[in-house]
């Protein structure tokens, strides 16, 4: 990977639970060595407790961070006392806001345990102790955009990066589709069957398609449309010449 990304570019570390948090860590601390932005996902059903994530703070700001992304992740059980993000961002700030950006999730497609409403209302409880909105995957510009028009009505103001899959094979796109921020896939395919339609329908989805047809979102301060979060699913180096390719100076996280 290292030959195929250019330095400087912000690279993102998620977290398995199989492998536990010090994984990611591992992985955050070597690319920012080489000068890599990295933005480590510390998922919170994977933290102990307030001290454990005092410790994990500490050592990331030591080597440089100052960006992490905060899901609830799927541990399950949690390992200790945080069921969501919303208390450990809480304890972020509690602890003097350690990290300049902490983004959060959105879902623009309904989250299949979660309804709509709450997951919006979820976003408004975070919003104090939050920089930015990463959207989950989608496949619709409609629902994209009904998604952020939500978002502003309530009041929720924050810059949100755009979730899109970059040149993913369309039999690995729809095998991990089921598992973006989702513990149950046989809850999320019975809920959103629709989904997979239109991703397994030959010509019936692209990456360059839906940013073309959300372009208008870039230029509107309206809608705080900052950037997009590149999902690779570990195909980097096809998604960064994808990217170099197609998105040019858009900014991308």
């Amino acid at each position: 990977m290292l030959e195929s990304v250019p330095l400087g570019t912000t690279l993102t570390v998620t977290a398995s639970a199989g492998k536990g948090l010090d994984a990611t860590l591992d992985c955050a601390e070597r690319l920012a060595s080489h000068g890599y932005q990295v933005v480590p996902h510390v998922a919170a059903r994977m933290v102990r407790d307030r001290e454990h994530l005092a410790d994990l703070a500490a050592r990331l700001v030591g080597f440089g961070v100052s960006n992490v992304f905060v899901p609830a992740g799927d541990a399950d059980p949690p390992a200790g006392d945080y069921h969501g993000s919303l208390e450990l961002i809480r304890d972020l700030t509690e602890l003097g806001r350690p990290f300049a950006q902490v983004g959060i999730t959105g879902y623009p497609e309904s989250h299949p345990s979660i309804s709509d409403d709450l997951a919006i209302q979820a976003m408004w409880d975070k919003r104090a102790h939050a920089t930015y909105v990463v959207g989950n995957l989608c496949f619709d510009p409609v629902e994209l955009r009904t998604w952020v028009r939500r978002m502003r009505a309530r009041g929720i103001n924050l810059p949100v990066l755009m979730g899109v899959p970059g040149p993913v094979e369309r039999t690995k796109l729809l095998a991990m589709a089921t598992k973006i921020g989702v513990g149950e896939s046989t809850r999320f395919l019975a809920k959103n069957a629709s989904i997979f339609a239109r991703i397994a329908a030959p010509g019936g989805f692209s990456p360059e398609r839906l940013l073309s047809r959300t372009a208008d979102l870039f230029n509107d301060p309206v809608t705080g449309v900052a950037g997009l979060h590149l999902f690779t699913f570990n195909q980097v180096a096809e998604t960064e010449r994808w990217r170099q390719r197609l998105l040019g100076p858009v900014p991308v996280r």
